[in-house]
């Protein structure tokens, strides 16, 4: 892969990664298409940490690759690479979901993304997560503008939870979660992917996302730059920013949403 020509080698950095980034993710987008509704073959990995394709395995060899050719100095962290402790000791590195939302790609479903992040001192600089099948490409930089497809998003403007739009899995709505026993009166919507949920805040075609699992820092990480840049606010469940390529790579669940909205669903969770 080489760079495109308009991101000349005098660029900021994050938008040279940010170019290598799409360029890979669109590469990956080709490996997924091919193997999307062919019935690829399908492992459980151990654990009960779900399945695994022969289509995340290829993506993720090829970014392995291609990433780490052309930003030697760089770590890795990806969902389908045993992790190296060695990622802690350099100062930037690349956090890669090959294939987000596995389930919904077996399912022959047009919602997995491809997410990819660079992270440096633990905050994410370069972002992408793309859908193939939907053509869909959301680009961020720190410091920079939340794009899809080129053209700028921004997050919704909705202050309050009454009527909004919330996207998050059902567990979220136990009452053993919320102050009141009961969510707030939003409207729920669930979509595999936790990149593409906190890009659909981006994008302000739903006003928030929540989840309140433990989740993995390949899930959110380049969605969560994307949701910020857009105006967003992204948190831990506890109210606390999320920090990246850490020894345990893991946040404490994930709430985005515009900021009025973000104090209300926050506030009103058990433990905040």
């Amino acid at each position: 892969m080489s760079c495109p020509r308009f991101w000349s080698k005098a660029s900021p950095l994050p938008a040279r990664d940010l170019a290598l980034l799409t360029e890979a993710a669109k590469a990956a987008g080709e490996i997924a298409r091919r193997f999307w509704r062919q019935r690829p073959e399908v492992w459980d990995k151990p654990g009960g940490a779900g399945p695994v394709t022969e289509a995340d395995l290829a993506v993720n060899a090829m970014l392995h690759a291609e990433l780490g050719s052309a930003r030697p100095d760089y770590g890795w962290l990806s969902e389908e690479t045993p992790d190296d402790p060695a990622r802690l000791g350099q100062s930037r590195s690349f956090i890669v979901d090959p294939i987000d939302g596995t389930r919904a790609f077996i399912d022959g479903d047009t919602s997995f993304a491809h997410s990819l992040a660079v992270a440096e001192e633990g905050a994410i600089t370069a972002a992408v997560v793309y859908l193939p099948m939907k053509d869909a490409l959301y680009a961020a930089t720190q410091g920079g503008v939340a794009m899809l497809n080129g053209q700028p998003i921004r997050a919704s403007a909705r202050t309050r939870t009454d009527g909004a739009t919330l996207l998050t899995s059902k567990p979220s709505l136990a009452p053993a979660h919320w102050k009141n026993g009961t969510p707030p009166p939003f409207r729920r919507e669930f979509r595999a992917s936790l990149a593409w949920r906190l890009c659909l805040v981006a994008e302000g075609r739903f006003d928030a996302m929540l989840t309140l699992r433990p989740t993995w820092e390949w899930d959110i990480a380049a969605g969560d730059l994307i949701a910020r840049q857009a105006g967003a606010r992204v948190t831990d469940r506890a109210g606390r920013a999320i920090a990246y390529n850490t020894p345990v790579p893991q946040a404490a669940g994930v709430i985005a949403a515009p900021e009025a909205l973000w104090r209300d669903l926050q506030g009103a969770l058990v433990g905040a």
